[in-house]
Parts: structure tokens; C-alpha cells; sequence
């Protein structure tokens, strides 16, 4: 029985002995605390079986010391042997390093001194180029001054012109030009003045002289008249003929720029000549009254001073019934047009429309028959009632027997009447109709941009009619540009509306399932809907100018998301769960793949997804759960949550707030959810101080 017991204690020292051998230092006091729980004395039999393993160790220990001793003896001989050549070798490098130092200092000057110098030759460089741009405005200026002195009034204005289109915005940033700038106008004014002063000192001295120059006026118009006569059915029968070709692209005045470009100068230029003209038409008809005025002694049963006034009023009279008219075929003609491109089958339909419409595109030309022009069929229809227009205008002012400068500007401005009062006005009636939508309002855009590009030869068929010479001082400009730019941006301006119209109707049709535990795992069908809505809209918008189907597809995407922040914190939406929250990121997570594929070409990087940046960050916190992140970098540039606002934050964190109070139950006896609780509520009392702050210090 001793034996056995002496057995088993040598086997329970062992036991202890590998215990402390493996085990780390921190547990070894329970191991000896099990050496004296035992039997007595065990302890010193332990520390017996202690002492023979540290000496069985100590043996090893000796044994391997004495192995590698000779390794341990060679390996410091050779360091030794090895000191000597490195404390060499480190003098040799010092000595390196002062000399590679000196050198260096000299190159180092010398580079300073390069950069230096080219910094200097850089700068006078700079200062040659930007003087080399002063000294060309500086010369014109000069000559504006010398001309003014010199009264040549024409020439200063065309100097000035130039210095305000061409010369002052290549160094617009300069004082010396914006003072010049500011003088411009005031110059301008100061020469209206002296030229309305030289014309009314010009009609008082022509009323001096008003009897021999009427009676050679008159003498030299009967045979202007005469002439006139005997040319007139060959000119008209000359302009029944389609003469003029029409380029798609924009046509460019004498000095190379765009007649967009120009449009804003020419609309200037046309405002101060409407005030000469309206100055001296008025003159002049005080001093037609004047010499009409009878004597004492004459009474014709009228009075003749009346004659000069009824012809006028004749005339207006009936270039207002004429527009009367046009104005129901101009409203004809919109409601009878398919609004789709004129499609031609062969060599004559395309012929019938160009002999009809000025039209020329060098690409449509190179396809094959069948193909299809831009423009609708109601476009070459307003061009030949327009001709009509000034055909029907044209009988009446030849009855009149005016002068061929009188006629032209008479047809000139019934014809502007025409556009800017009669068409336009249709155009706008139009594009406001409610059964006018996106596809009528895209073709709408292209007609009134090829009627614009036709008015340019309207004019030369007005010239060819009455044989005078565009270049005329007091010739008036037709004013088709601003009528079809106005009426194309009012049909632009109705399709972002009617565009944003449609994508509250499809908003509508959402039936979310606020309180839903989990995500369906895919978009919403009310969305998906959209998206291919806004894709067969864009691919139609391909024919309009880049801008304008850049601009609806932006705002197209900017209403789409405000209406989906909008969705989400309406306040009539109590309880929103996290399940609810992942349907909705599906869902903008598709609206972000639509602006990504580039629906409108045109768009640089991501900016089109940058509409939906402030769903993509509030989402985000949200799904992350990241609000540690949010308040510390609260107000700092770089937050990776810059456009999220605490009231919109802390609306949503409420919502979810109520539903997490609402559905567990029993959370109170959960450990997580009773943190969860606990950290929704820190964070709504942070926002919450946010928010105020924020009240305070706006």
C-alpha cells in the first residue's frame, strides 16, 4: 500500500514538475499550491525531485556550453581581427564625406544662382507677353481719343467696338482696362448726343431748303419709279425660284463670330438706331404737317395736313388684318403636324422639299434613300406662308407709290410684326397646350432652329423683291433670331417641367413597406419603371443641342432625389425600420447606376451621380451605423459624411427610434438591445445639441 502511494506521489511530482517546466510563470502558483495540499511531507520529497531535474539541467546546459565554446572563441578572434579594418574604413568614409561636402557647397551656390537667373528671365518673359497684350489697347484707345477729337463720330464707335469685343477681354484683369471698360459706355452716350444734336441742326437746315430739294426728290423719283416698273416681273419672277441653300450649322457674320455670338451686340446696335429712326420720323412729319399746312385763304373740304396721317393709318390698319389672318393659318398649320421628321423616299420628295425650304445638310445628302429630314412637315410650310405674307404685304405698299427704300422697310417691318408678335405668340400657345408632351416639345425645339437658320434668307428675299441693297444706312434687320430663341426656351423650359411632372406621377406610385424586417433583395418596381421611363426619354433627346439634354437629365435626377429625401422624411411617416432603410438603398443604389451609365452624353466623371450624394451619405450612415464617425467629424471639409445635416440625421434616427421601442417587446431584458436603446438615445441627445447650436448661431 506504501508503494503504491510512493508510486503515485513520484508520479503526481512529475506531473507538476512539466507543468512548471511549459507552463507561463503567472500560473505557477496554483501548481505548488497542490504540492502542499497533499500528503505530509510531500513537500520535501518534492523538493528532492526539484533538485535532482535543476541538476539534470544544469548537466545539459554544461554540455552544450562546452559544444559550442570553440564556435564562441573563433567568432571573437574574428571580430577582433575585423575591428581594426572598420575603424579604417570609417576614416576613409568621413574624409569622403568632408571632401563630397565641400564640392557640394560650390554646386549648391552655383544652382541657386541658375534658378535665380531663370526666374528673373521667366518673370521678363512674362512681363514682355502681357505687355505685348497692353500696348494693342493702349493704341486703340488712343485712336478712340483721336477721333473723338477729330469728330469722326462712325469710326469711334467701330473703334470701340472692337476694344470691347476683341481688345479689353484678353486683359480684362487689369485696372487700366476695367476704368476703360467703365468709360466705354459713357463715351457712347456723349457721341448719341452730339449726333442727335447734328441731326436736328441737319432737319432745321433741309426746312430751309425743303422746296428745290422736294422738287428734285420728286423729279428723280418718277424716274426711279419708271425704271422700277419695267424690271419688277423679272425680279419676281427670279424670287419664285428657290435660290439659297441652308447649312445646319450656325451661319458666321463678316468678322468670323457666331451669330449667337454676335446676337446681344446686333439687338444693341438695332435699340440705338430705333431711337434715331423714331427721332427723325418724328421730325420729319412735324415739318410734313408744317408744309402741308394750307393758307388763310385755301379750304379743299378736308384738311390736308390729315393726308400724311390717314395714308399711315391705312397702311396699319391693314397690316393688321393680314396678321389676323396668318395667325389662323399659322394655328392651321401647328395642329395638323405630326411632329415627327419628314420622311422621303427618293430623289423627288426630297427635291419637292428643298424647293419648298431652304435645307442643306452635307450628312443627310450622303444617305440612302429612304432617310429622313430633322425638321417636321409644318417648318416648310411657315417659311412659305411667311414668303406669302410679304408678297400680300408688298401689293399693298407698291399701291401707295413709295420710294423702294420705304417699300423694303415697310415689308422689313410688317415682316418682323409677323415673327415676334403673330408666330411667336402661336409658338407659345403651343408649347403650353396640354397634350403638347416630350417628344411634340424635342421636334418643337429643332423646327424653331432651322426656322432661325431661314430668316437669314427671308431677308435676301426681301432684298431681291424691292432691289435694295442690305447695306442701306437706316435698312432694318429681321428679328427672327430672338422670336425662335425665345420660343425654344420656353419649350425647353416646359419639358424639365413636364419631365419632373412625370417622375412625381411615378413617385406615386411607391408602396413601401416601412416596417419590414428585411430587404426584398432587389429594386422597387416603381423605380425600375422610371429609370427605363428616363432612358427611352433620353435616347430621344440625342437631336437636341448638348446643353439643353444635359440640363433635363440633371434636373431630372436632381428632382428624382429630392423626392425621394422628401419621401423619406415626410412627417407623416412615423417609424421607419433598418429593413425598410436596405429596400430603400436598393433602390438609390439603381438611380446611382443610371447616372453612372451616362444616359446624356456630355457629363465629366460623376457629376451626374453627385445628385444623389446626399441620399448616398445619409444611407450610408445609417446602413453602417457609423455615428461615432459622423459627430467627431462634424463640421471638419474632409468628413466622409460632409452633406449630411443633423435635422435630417436626427428625423430619420426619431423614425427608427419609435420603431425599435415598438417591436421588441421584451428588449429591456436584452443586453444588446438595451445597448442599442442606450446608444440611440446618446446619439439623438448629440444631434439634438447640434441642431440647437445650430439655430443659435444662424
Amino acid at each position: 500500500m506504501a508503494e503504491s502511494e510512493s508510486l503515485e506521489t513520484v508520479t503526481e511530482h512529475e506531473r507538476i514538475l512539466q507543468e512548471i517546466e511549459s507552463t507561463d510563470t503567472a500560473c505557477v502558483g496554483p501548481t505548488l499550491r497542490s504540492v502542499y495540499d497533499d500528503q505530509p511531507n510531500a513537500h520535501k520529497r518534492f523538493m528532492e525531485k526539484l533538485d535532482a531535474r535543476i541538476r539534470n539541467h544544469d548537466r545539459e546546459i554544461e554540455k552544450m556550453c562546452n559544444f559550442h565554446h570553440q564556435g564562441f572563441v573563433d567568432a571573437i578572434t574574428e571580430l577582433l581581427k575585423v575591428r581594426a579594418d572598420a575603424e579604417k574604413l570609417m576614416g576613409q568614409v568621413s574624409d569622403t564625406n568632408r571632401r563630397l561636402q565641400d564640392a557640394g557647397r560650390e554646386v549648391t551656390a552655383q544652382t541657386e544662382e541658375v534658378i535665380r537667373c531663370r526666374i528673373q528671365q521667366r518673370n521678363m518673359a512674362t512681363t514682355v507677353e502681357k505687355l505685348q497684350l497692353c500696348i494693342p489697347v493702349l493704341e486703340m484707345y488712343s485712336k478712340l481719343k483721336e477721333q473723338l477729337e477729330s469728330k469722326r463720330y462712325y469710326s469711334a464707335l467701330k473703334t470701340m467696338e472692337q476694344l470691347e469685343n476683341i481688345y479689353i477681354p484678353r486683359v480684362s484683369q487689369y485696372r487700366f482696362c476695367q476704368i476703360m471698360a467703365e468709360t466705354l459706355p459713357k463715351l457712347r452716350e456723349e457721341i448719341k448726343e452730339i449726333s442727335m444734336s447734328d441731326l436736328k441742326d441737319f432737319l432745321e437746315s433741309i426746312r430751309k431748303h425743303s422746296d428745290k430739294i422736294g422738287e428734285t426728290a420728286m423729279r428723280q423719283a418718277q424716274q426711279h419709279r419708271t425704271f422700277n416698273s419695267a424690271v419688277q416681273k423679272q425680279v419676281t419672277l427670279s424670287c419664285a425660284k428657290p435660290l439659297y441653300g441652308l447649312n445646319s450649322r450656325t451661319p458666321l457674320n463678316h468678322n468670323g463670330l457666331s451669330a449667337e455670338a454676335t446676337d446681344e451686340e446686333e439687338m444693341d446696335e438695332e435699340g440705338d438706331r430705333e431711337t434715331f429712326e423714331n427721332y427723325y420720323r418724328k421730325q420729319r412729319k412735324k415739318q410734313a404737317r408744317l408744309v402741308l399746312q394750307p393758307q388763310s385763304n385755301m379750304g379743299y373740304g378736308f384738311p390736308v395736313n390729315r393726308l400724311f396721317d390717314l395714308l399711315f393709318e391705312v397702311r396699319d390698319q391693314y397690316n393688321e388684318t393680314l396678321l389676323k389672318k396668318w395667325a389662323l393659318v399659322f394655328r392651321d398649320i401647328f395642329e395638323q403636324d405630326n411632329y415627327s421628321p419628314i420622311p422621303v423616299e427618293n430623289e423627288e420628295e426630297y427635291k419637292s422639299v428643298v424647293s419648298r425650304f431652304p435645307f442643306h445638310d452635307a450628312e443627310i445628302e450622303k444617305q440612302q434613300f429612304p432617310k429622313k429630314l430633322p425638321m417636321s412637315q409644318s417648318v416648310p410650310q411657315i417659311y412659305a406662308q411667311v414668303k406669302e405674307f410679304i408678297y400680300a404685304s408688298l401689293k399693298f405698299s407698291e399701291s401707295l407709290h413709295r420710294s423702294s427704300t420705304e417699300i423694303d422697310d415697310m415689308l422689313r417691318k410688317s415682316t418682323n410684326l409677323l415673327l415676334t408678335r403673330t408666330l411667336s405668340s402661336c409658338l407659345q400657345n403651343l408649347i403650353k397646350k396640354p397634350h403638347i408632351g416630350l417628344t411634340e416639345l424635342v421636334q418643337i425645339i429643332i423646327n424653331t432652329t432651322h426656322l432661325e437658320h431661314a430668316c437669314k434668307y427671308l431677308e435676301d428675299f426681301i432684298t431681291n423683291i424691292t432691289n435694295v441693297s442690305p447695306e442701306t444706312v437706316h435698312t432694318t434687320r429681321l428679328y427672327g433670331l430672338s422670336t425662335f430663341k425665345d420660343a425654344r426656351h420656353a419649350a425647353e423650359g416646359e419639358i424639365y417641367t413636364k419631365l419632373n411632372q412625370k417622375i412625381d406621377e411615378f413617385i406615386q406610385l411607391a408602396d413601401y413597406e416601412w416596417g419590414m424586417s428585411e430587404s426584398d433583395g432587389r429594386a422597387s418596381g416603381y423605380l425600375m419603371d422610371l429609370i427605363n421611363f428616363l432612358r427611352s426619354t433620353f435616347q430621344v433627346f440625342t437631336h437636341l443641342p448638348g446643353k439643353v439634354a444635359q440640363t433635363a437629365c440633371m434636373s431630372a435626377c436632381k428632382h428624382l432625389a429630392t423626392s425621394l429625401m422628401q419621401m423619406l422624411l415626410d412627417t407623416e411617416l412615423k417609424q421607419i425600420s433598418m429593413g425598410a432603410i436596405q429596400q430603400f438603398n436598393l433602390d438609390v443604389m439603381q438611380c446611382e447606376l443610371f447616372a453612372s451609365s451616362e444616359p446624356v452624353p456630355g457629363f465629366q466623371g460623376d457629376t451626374l451621380q453627385l445628385a444623389f450624394i446626399d441620399l448616398r451619405q445619409l444611407l450610408d450612415l445609417f446602413m453602417v451605423w457609423d455615428w461615432s464617425t459622423y459627430l467627431a467629424d462634424y463640421g471638419q471639409p474632409t468628413s466622409k459624411y460632409l452633406r449630411v445635416n443633423p435635422s435630417t440625421a436626427l428625423a430619420l434616427l426619431e423614425k427608427m427610434k419609435d420603431t425599435s421601442k415598438k417591436n421588441n417587446i421584451f428588449s429591456q431584458f436584452r443586453k444588446n438591445d438595451r445597448d442599442k436603446q442606450k446608444l440611440i438615445e446618446t446619439v439623438v441627445k448629440q444631434l439634438r445639441s447640434l441642431v440647437n447650436g445650430m439655430s443659435q448661431h444662424s
